[in-house]
């Protein structure tokens, strides 16, 4: 027979496995809510950074757009076109990015004078660093999947934090809704935890979500699923583990001797892309890229960070005729939600105040984060981790077993890495008992611990 409350070993257990998420959150949630933090700010940061590339005093007509290419592979000898950038004001540099031994470099051009005003590699630039920071540590797919899965325990610590939080016979909403600020060091830190969390779940839940495609193992999962149940329309438009989808297959080709050489561009055809893409207003920036194939088309495809506003045509160069044109709407339902879920969780859906939601659920998170990292340190026991001890072990009432298997099969990442704990409790631990000790694990596992 049980000598604890009802319910006190559910919340005992909650409480354990909310530490356990917590504890390895911590540093990659202060990571993620900073790196994503600037990121949000991107169009301030960068319009602010290339500003001197766009004030260019006018000298007459520009150059034709075969002039600018030529010196903008002249600035990068032996590269070739891989994308115009659309000037977007009429003093601004025209960026063209070409492309050498797999390295592209962005050059900024002088459309009237030819005249190179900056060379930059493509990848060191910094928000395709800051980009890396954020969903790969800089450590390409091992670093996806570290932060894929951080952020699976992120979502598991919100929820089991949702648990925890939820008044059991109180009364008030004092230490619920707001912070006791006079009640002392435990007590203020305890409410500033909680109560942030409870403010912060929601738009942190949606934040974390909406970030998933970019990762490698739900991406690709996802990618897999489409698959399998037919609901592909087209190559998606963001990354998946730093790389499209396509990029993956073009490099697996490239291995087995089945890279090709980029089509020749004939004279006068990128000038007639540009003449045929201006009355259809494409959002900005908009990538010009020239075919692959001799005789395929040109590709001009708008990069606008809110992703409703993209769209894509194919152009034959040799014609100007437009091939085929796709809007958003035209893309896949699957495609459309994740779409408005990137362009929120970059800050750009609806403007300045979809950056400012997104900074304070990063500044709550992080404070989140920080003020469980204190209570954590300020009541560990010496010579022990400090997690919850385990009352003993609770029923797997169907309810629970189904939102763990669907969470599971929703976020593999987060199923593979809940095996991984379980087989090292069940197994590796039963032969290290000071291991136990440390994690406040009974003598044996199964056994209940009593008060």
């Amino acid at each position: 027979m049980s000598v604890h409350p009802p319910g006190t070993r559910w919340y005992n257990a909650v409480w354990r496995w909310h530490f356990y998420a917590g504890l390895c959150c911590i540093p990659f949630v202060i990571w993620l809510a900073l790196t994503g933090t600037i990121y949000l700010w991107r169009p301030q940061l960068e319009g602010w950074l290339d500003r001197r590339y766009d004030q260019i005093v006018p000298a007459g007509q520009a150059a034709s757009p075969d002039a600018q290419v030529a010196a903008a592979r002249a600035a990068v000898p032996g590269s070739t076109l891989r994308k115009y950038i659309l000037p977007q004001a009429p003093n601004a540099a025209v960026r063209i990015i070409v492309t050498r031994g797999g390295q592209d470099s962005r050059v900024y051009l002088d459309p009237q004078r030819l005249r190179v005003l900056a060379v930059e590699r493509e990848n060191r630039r910094l928000f395709p660093l800051i980009s890396r920071l954020h969903g790969e540590l800089l450590i390409g797919t091992v670093g996806s999947y570290i932060v894929e899965a951080a952020a699976c325990w992120a979502i598991v610590m919100l929820l089991t934090g949702l648990y925890l939080w939820w008044p059991r016979g109180r009364r008030g909403w004092a230490g619920v809704a707001y912070p006791r600020l006079r009640g002392g060091g435990r007590l203020f830190w305890r409410d500033l935890h909680a109560v942030t969390g409870i403010w912060v779940s929601l738009l942190a839940l949606g934040l974390i979500l909406t970030g998933l495609p970019w990762a490698k193992g739900w991406g690709s999962y996802l990618v897999e699923i489409r698959t399998l149940t037919g609901t592909t329309r087209g190559p998606v438009d963001w990354t998946i583990g730093g790389k499209p989808p396509v990029a993956a297959a073009d490099e697996h080709a490239g291995h087995r001797g089945m890279a090709m050489a980029p089509a020749a561009i004939a004279p006068g055809e990128l000038a007639r892309v540009i003449a045929t893409t201006r009355p259809f207003a494409v959002a900005p920036p908009v990538l010009i890229s020239p075919p692959k194939v001799a005789g395929w088309a040109w590709s001009v495809t708008s990069d606008a960070a809110n992703r409703p506003l993209r769209s894509e045509l194919k152009v034959d160069g040799a014609t100007g005729r437009v091939v085929s044109r796709t809007g958003f709407a035209q893309r896949h339902w699957i495609d459309r939600v994740i779409g408005y879920g990137i362009a929120a969780h970059e800050g750009a859906l609806v403007g300045i105040a979809n950056q400012i939601v997104g900074t304070l659920t990063a500044l709550f998170l992080a404070v989140l984060a920080i003020s469980g990292a204190i209570m954590w340190w300020r009541r560990r026991p010496l010579g022990r981790l400090g997690a919850p001890v385990p009352l003993s072990h609770p029923r797997f009432g169907p309810a629970l077993v189904a939102l763990i298997v669907a969470l599971a099969l929703y976020m593999p990442m987060f199923g593979a890495s809940l095996l991984a704990v379980l087989l090292v409790e069940t197994s590796l631990l039963r032969r290290a008992p000071q291991a136990r000790y440390w994690l406040g694990l009974p003598a044996r596992l199964g056994n209940v611990t009593k008060r």
